[in-house]
């Protein structure tokens, strides 16, 4: 079974069109995530996110 990873961002500070997120970690695995606003609207704006990446 393959591992997962889980990344918390934090909001960060938005763009034109998106949502910028920090993760949160002293030793960063995606860094910096943008998110479309429509996307971040549907969950009501989160100040936080979490985002699990595991092989397809």
């Amino acid at each position: 079974m393959s591992e997962k990873l889980e990344i918390t961002f934090a909001l960060d500070k938005p763009t034109k069109n998106t949502i910028r997120y920090a993760e949160m970690s002293d030793n960063p695995v995606v860094g910096t995530l943008y998110v479309q606003k429509s996307a971040i609207e549907k969950l009501e704006n989160p100040k936080s996110i979490k985002v699990t990446i595991e092989a397809a």
